[in-house]
């Protein structure tokens, strides 16, 4: 089993920026890529940026250029660097790793960005 916990949620104004953290623990070996999901009120899931343990990296259209995602992995950790938010990136952001074929998810934690 393998336990993610987000950190760094909260509310901004239009413009501003926030720095998601998501650490792994448990079974953490073989964790392949990382990464975050979004999803806001009525809308599906949706990918926001994936990381692989080579560093090879995945953004959503709507996201390039503005969000930036790393990796430590000595840390087990993933983090969400956000700039130049909009209001429809608030959303509720998801960690998430495969580890061996299976999907794990962090509870989440509340972005909102104010125009």
């Amino acid at each position: 089993q393998v336990q993610l916990v987000e950190s760094g949620g909260g509310l901004v104004q239009a413009g501003g920026s926030l720095r998601l953290s998501c650490a792994a623990s448990g079974s953490i070996f073989s964790i392949n890529p990382m990464g975050w999901y979004r999803q806001a009120p009525g809308k599906h899931r949706e990918l926001v940026a994936l990381i692989t343990n080579g560093g090879s990296t995945n953004y959503a259209d709507s996201v390039k250029g503005r969000f930036t995602i790393s990796r430590d992995n000595a840390e087990n950790t993933v983090y969400l660097q956000m700039n130049s938010l909009k209001p429809e990136d608030t959303a509720n952001y998801y960690c998430y790793c495969n580890r061996w074929g299976y999907d794990y998810w962090g509870q989440g934690t509340q972005v909102t960005v104010s125009s």
